[in-house]
């Protein structure tokens, strides 16, 4: 299979890229040269926003590509320009969606024939939207599949969010665990992503797949957990709060307390989608143990500090806040 990846240095970009070369494909990689790909792949450097001249260039050289994937999160003008000039020269376009691609409210368990919003070139939910019309567009709806993705996590992460709690719990003592306890969570690890996204290409699927983990995967207490073992710090203790105590201290669910979000509306459209059609086309997902493990152990090839994208806030609880909250907490 050869496989053109658009990005393919950072985080489920690159996950795809290692997972492809795993097997043996022919991998070429589009990206700006700001990240360095893995070894043994064919690199075209270029700039999404107007600088497709390498691969136009290699086009008219007479490449051609089984599959082509595209992460891109920006302006769906971006997607459109990429997907019309790859149109005729590639199988297959895959295109990472989001699943903030459903118009709100979004009930629990909603399959992919929720409501969607309108496409546009602001606002994350509308761009991806946007994005997903776009590779339709070019490539047709046979040709095109669309992977709305919820929470992603894992090693590589660059938003900052398993790798803030990591970090938070390894400096040890009385830890703010936002409940309740059983709080059901769901994501995906870019490298079952990756896998998925890969056998579901190598298979022609099409159309919208949901992709994070089926409900009942894993809960907040045992993703913290996991990370109290995975990082061994010493005199660490999960100090468990209702999620009105934490909501009256002015605390931010998702960004102060990344993963997190209280139960109601926003929990139920997060973490309790349906994905049976995602798992009826092969998808596993790894043990949250596992993803904690290597996340923490690729954390420490980096000296602890993970990555940042620019273009997405820093996450985190200011450590004064979380002390209020434990004091408020008493015990």
């Amino acid at each position: 299979m050869k496989l053109l990846i658009l990005g393919g240095t950072e985080f489920v970009g690159r996950a795809v890229t290692e997972e492809a070369l795993d097997r043996g494909w022919d991998v070429s990689v589009f990206h700006r040269g700001t990240h360095a790909p893995p070894p043994g792949v064919t690199a075209l450097h270029g700039d999404r926003l107007g600088g497709l001249a390498a691969l136009a260039d290699a086009v008219r050289g007479g490449a051609s590509w089984d599959v082509v994937l595209d992460t891109w999160s920006g302006a769906p003008s971006a997607v459109r320009e990429a997907a019309q000039l790859l149109a005729g020269h590639a199988g297959r376009y895959v295109y990472v969606s989001s699943r903030s691609v459903y118009a709100d409210p979004v009930p629990p368990h909603q399959g992919e024939d929720g409501a969607l919003v309108e496409p546009g070139d602001e606002g994350y939910a509308h761009v991806k939207r946007g994005g997903e019309l776009a590779a339709v567009e070019a490539f047709g709806d046979e040709r095109s599949l669309l992977v709305r993705a919820g929470l992603i996590l894992g090693p590589g992460e660059n938003i900052g969010r398993l790798p803030w709690w990591l970090n938070r719990i390894a400096r040890g003592g009385p830890v703010l665990a936002p409940g309740p306890h059983d709080l059901p969570l769901q994501y995906v690890d870019a490298r079952d992503m990756a896998v998925w996204m890969l056998d579901a290409a190598e298979r022609g699927l099409s159309g919208p797949y949901q992709l994070v983990s089926p409900e009942g995967h894993t809960t907040m207490g045992e993703l913290l957990e996991a990370c109290v073992r995975a990082t061994g710090a010493e005199g660490v203790e999960l100090r468990w709060a209702e999620p009105e105590l934490i909501l009256a201290h002015g605390v931010t669910p998702w960004t102060d307390l990344p993963v997190w979000v209280p139960p109601g509306e926003d929990h139920d459209a997060i973490h309790r989608a349906d994905v049976s059609r995602a798992v009826a086309a092969g998808l596993r997902c790894r043990p949250v143990a596992e993803t904690v493990a290597d996340t923490w152990a690729w954390l420490g090839t980096l000296g602890g500090v993970a990555p940042q994208r620019p273009d997405r806030p820093v996450v985190g609880l200011d450590p004064d806040v979380e002390a209020k909250v434990l004091a408020a907490l008493g015990g």
